[in-house]
């Protein structure tokens, strides 16, 4: 085989000249489009890892709302609790008042009641000692006679009661 020295040459300048061309006119735009595409794909990544750190400050401040919001839950629950258990105090306690001076009440009306019948009581027992008293004299007593005869029966019988 023989090299043809002409036809080498003449390949090489074409190489050459077709380099020279497509590095002005091709080489040049694809590569600056090239760039542009790596730049375009860099600010990208960049604005994609801005909305991730973003979106992770947003999702830990949603976080620390809901725990927030449980929080205060938390503290609504324990003071109607704490309401709650003072009112039922408060109710017991009025109840208590309420049955205490009911119960006074009563007491007072049954000592009035009491005292209303030992009156009674009392006024029936003096008639009654007079007329007692008058039978087993046989004779009528006087005004003053009969009040101590009442007084020492009423004595009597006020001590037994």
């Amino acid at each position: 085989m023989t090299i043809v020295w002409e036809s080498t040459l003449i390949a090489i300048l074409s190489f050459l000249v077709l380099y020279w061309l497509l590095n002005k006119y091709a080489f040049g735009p694809l590569f600056s489009i090239m760039e542009k595409r790596r730049e375009h794909v860099l600010g990208e990544m960049q604005e994609a890892e801005k909305n991730r750190a973003e979106s992770a400050k947003l999702m830990e401040e949603q976080k620390l709302a809901i725990q927030e919001a449980r929080k205060e839950a938390y503290e609504i629950i324990e003071q109607s609790r704490a309401t709650s258990a003072k009112q039922a105090d408060d109710i017991v306690r009025v109840a208590k008042e309420e049955a205490s001076k009911l119960k006074e009440d009563a007491l007072k009306d049954i000592e009035n009641e009491k005292t209303k019948a030992i009156a009674a009581l009392r006024g029936e027992v003096g008639g009654l000692s007079v007329k007692i008293a008058s039978k087993i004299l046989e004779k009528q007593v006087d005004e003053k006679q009969q009040e101590e005869l009442v007084d020492q029966y009423l004595k009597k019988v006020g001590g037994k009661l």
